[in-house]
């Protein structure tokens, strides 16, 4: 493997003598305060979180998919935006406060308050919400009329040699921000200055045909990044689309200990069922080692506060104790960007947002409440749970996992939960490969993406598009574009009877 081929020429360092199956077996969850659990507790998650036998009635607690932080399922676009359902009166004030943050749109410096200004001067939204809508999806710009706000172009070529040589082992890939356009391109940008790109996506329709007659139709997308501001990318650069993801239950994926993660990590195949689900390992800067990641579409962030860090400075273009630089993610090569006058003050430490602002967004982000199953009792939606269990479904999209106990009143703290991921990286074939490796990821993989909220989409977004680029127009299509570990999954849908894949579908749109 490249990380550990590295190693024999670097200098030693204690994770270079480990190798790749182990690197990642001394994780620490050092972002929470844990409660280590008792053998007692041990039993009782052991026994929650069992495979189920019993497919004929709902399962105890189903409906609470957020545990205590689930919120009443709301049939409107603001389903997704409320509060976790157990914050503190004054957790509360500090959601409400966050979630101002997040909606600010913020201006161009210099601006009559601090508060607001320090803007770009290269963007691709002026606030998380612009990105987010309603705390939802993204989407792919749908023609020309349409907005390209909620997805970007991340960017890279691979790295010369590392810098930092227990960052480099961290992972297995090694690249590089492109050197003009950074690690992704903004299409906005302030008064004065170019945008980097516009982003032009194509598609092209693949009939699949499906058992009894049906079919469906999938569409293949081609991107281009089209009136480029800077000179042309760099040949060995390296595009991938993304849209941005939903918002709920990111405090409860925190929270679930790393430990039962890498339980289910199996890279080499072992038990022969198809399925390697590999652990993402990233360097955490706030904690200055690496840490198993678990946000973004390849899991490229340990925590939410470092999510959010990275999305303030690589979206909005705003400085915070993370990313600490003015001008966002303006390159050397781009001096008229770099050389602007930014929005940072004294009184935030020089920065566009401080640290307190940083974490009430993180908050905010992280207890916002998972809206509760529909029909868990209907009998299609069991039937459809049983189908997605036996078509394999499960063995990515695990079902449930119970929280850390935490001390204080984290809301978080030993919740049962039930987000359908097990936050692994998977082999998804080569028609949703990117072909971009960011940390151990390859071009081919991706984090299971949590399923909770799936049903909801249309509700709070005005359209259901879905995996990693919004390509699937419905939950049947973003199936059938599973391949790799998931194609043997996908081919029982695809020739399963009629009715079992409309069950499958009901199902997932309970979730």
């Amino acid at each position: 493997m490249l990380a550990l081929a590295a190693a024999s020429v670097l200098p030693a360092v204690p994770l270079a003598q480990e190798t790749a199956a182990t690197a990642w077996a001394n994780l620490q969850d050092i972002h929470l305060d844990v409660i280590p659990r008792t053998e007692d507790e041990r039993r009782r998650v052991a026994a929650v979180t069992a495979p189920p036998k019993d497919f004929s009635a709902p399962w105890t607690f189903e409906e609470n998919s957020g545990g205590a932080q689930t919120v009443r399922a709301r049939q409107t676009p603001d389903a997704f935006s409320q509060p976790a359902d157990n914050l503190t009166f004054e957790q509360e004030l500090d959601f409400r406060v966050g979630n101002g943050l997040f909606r600010r749109l913020w201006v161009s410096p210099p601006a009559s308050t601090i508060a607001s200004d320090g803007l770009g001067p290269l963007y691709n939204a002026r606030s998380c919400q612009r990105c987010h809508l309603k705390d939802g999806r993204g989407h792919p710009p749908e023609g020309p009329e349409d907005s390209a706000v909620s997805m970007f172009l991340r960017v890279s070529v691979p790295a010369s040699a590392p810098q930092d040589i227990e960052r480099f082992i961290a992972g297995t890939h090694a690249t590089s921000p492109e050197p003009t356009y950074g690690s992704q391109l903004q299409d906005f940008s302030l008064p004065g200055h170019a945008p980097e790109y516009r982003l032009q996506v194509t598609y092209e329709e693949i009939e699949i045909p499906l058992s009894g007659g049906e079919t469906a139709t999938l569409r293949q997308p081609s991107y281009d990044a089209v009136d480029l501001g800077y000179g042309p990318l760099a040949e060995d650069a390296m595009l991938s689309p993304r849209v941005a993801p939903q918002m709920i239950g990111m405090g409860l994926l925190e929270a679930i200990p790393t430990a039962d993660i890498l339980s289910r990590a199996d890279p080499d195949d072992s038990d022969g069922d198809g399925i390697s689900g590999r652990p993402q390992v990233v360097w955490s800067d706030v904690h200055d080692q690496p840490m198993l990641g678990r946000f973004g579409l390849k899991a490229g962030n340990p925590t939410v506060l470092e999510q959010s860090a990275s999305a303030f400075a690589g979206d909005i273009g705003i400085s915070n104790p993370i990313h600490r630089a003015g001008a966002g993610e303006c390159t050397d090569a781009q001096t008229d960007c770099t050389a602007a006058r930014h929005g940072g003050d004294p009184e935030q430490g020089g920065l566009e947002i401080d640290q307190t602002g940083l974490d009430l967004v993180a908050f905010y982000s992280r207890t916002l409440g998972v809206p509760a199953r529909r029909d868990v009792d209907d009998p299609e939606v069991l039937r459809g749970r049983k189908v997605f269990f036996d078509a394999g479904c499960a063995s990515c999209h695990q079902p449930n996992f119970v929280t850390h106990r935490l001390d204080g009143e984290n809301p978080a703290s030993f919740q049962l939960i039930w987000p359908y991921t097990d936050l692994l990286l998977h082999d998804m074939g080569p028609g949703l490969a990117d072909h971009r490796p960011e940390g151990r990821a390859d071009g081919q993989e991706w984090r299971t993406a949590p399923l909770w909220g799936i049903g909801l989409t249309e509700t709070v977004s005005g359209r259901s598009t879905f995996l990693h680029d919004g390509r699937a127009r419905s939950l049947l299509e973003a199936v059938l574009w599973h391949d790799g570990e998931a194609r043997a999954a996908r081919d029982k849908v695809a020739e399963m009877p009629p009715g079992d894949r409309a069950a499958l579908i009901r199902f997932l749109e309970s979730l």
